[in-house]
């Protein structure tokens, strides 16, 4: 049976991998930070008591910024694949704890990169390891944005991505390491963290129709995002693993949209079509340093994976509203 281990697998990635990999036959391992509160809701459908006879789904306590428990876990579950997605994902909160973003985002994927040389030295086992890579590493290079494209990030959060992106390449080249980068463009669902922009819209519009709330406070309405359907997004770093040999690949669908007309859509889908008197722009949600156009160039890995987006945006937009919707009681 095939072992994955899988880093922030409680976050909307990871959920959706997670589930994938299951439905493959895998073995899958988990790694989760302890809290004091339950932080597992995205995965709760999916875990079975690990006393029961045939689970498959495992979860071990771990965090990016621990090299030693890594390292533990890696010699302790000996995985075929590892999918590294933790980090401190949020850009705009970057810029207030830039250190400790660098350290989960950039050094995390060091102590992997660290972890499976060594182990691989030991036991003389190849592990394969996908980085979950980010458009935010382009910044303000012209759109669209492929392989080829020079990086100019414009948070900490792409620095840091930045980082550990060169240290994948770096670690394949130097150690032989199956080490693959997948740069996807942003990707959303129903299972989107509430602080992110997109579900920040989508469950506002919900709760101005359960008259919860009165406005939504956002920031650059003009900023250009590439947006596609996150469960797709992880059949493509599946696919990258699979291949007969480790290379980078950016994941998008080629077309970008404003955060505008995200929020007209939403307002749309719930059937109100004077959105403006619902948006309030708040300067605070303003980045210091703006990314104004994120648009992938996906050919290669239409090319080489076989992969595309199929989901299009007025279709996501609808998909995270009527979820939305449905969540406050207001939707079908």
């Amino acid at each position: 049976m095939t072992k994955a281990l899988v880093t922030g697998v409680t976050g909307q990635d990871g959920s959706y991998l997670a589930e994938l990999l299951l439905d493959k036959g895998y073995e899958v391992h988990g790694i989760i930070r302890r809290a004091s509160t339950f932080n597992t809701e995205r995965i709760e459908h999916i875990f079975k008591d690990p006393h029961d006879k045939g689970s498959r789904f495992h979860l071990h306590y771990g965090d990016l910024a621990d090299g030693n428990t890594i390292r533990r876990l890696l010699y302790k579950v000996q995985p075929d694949e590892i999918y590294n997605l933790g980090a401190q994902s949020h850009v705009r909160v970057s810029f207030d704890i830039p250190e400790y973003t660098a350290n989960i985002v950039g050094l995390g994927a060091l102590r992997m990169l660290e972890a499976i040389k060594d182990y691989e030295e030991q036991f003389g086992k190849k592990v394969k390891f996908y980085q979950a890579s980010s458009s935010e590493m382009f910044g303000l290079a012209p759109a669209p944005q492929n392989e080829e494209t020079r990086f100019h990030p414009r948070s900490p959060y792409g620095v840091a991505k930045a980082f550990a992106f060169n240290a994948v390449v770096n670690y394949r080249e130097s150690y032989g390491i199956f080490a693959s980068n997948g740069i996807l463009f942003n990707h959303e669902s129903e299972r989107r963290g509430e602080t992110f922009v997109t579900r920040k819209i989508t469950r506002g519009v919900a709760r101005i129709v359960a008259g919860l709330d009165k406005k939504i406070y956002l920031g650059n309405l003009d900023a250009h995002r590439d947006w596609g359907y996150a469960p797709e997004y992880v059949e493509a770093m599946y696919m990258m693993l699979q291949q007969p040999s480790p290379d980078d690949f950016v994941i998008g669908t080629g077309i970008s949209h404003t955060v505008r007309e995200f929020v007209e859509l939403a307002f749309q889908a719930a059937g109100i079509n004077d959105w403006k008197n619902y948006i309030e722009i708040d300067p605070r949600y303003y980045r210091p340093a703006e990314v104004d156009d994120l648009r992938a160039d996906p050919r290669k890995a239409k090319e080489k994976l076989g992969w595309e987006a199929k989901t299009k945006f007025p279709a996501l937009v609808k998909i995270m509203v009527e979820h939305d919707l449905k969540k406050h009681g207001v939707g079908k």
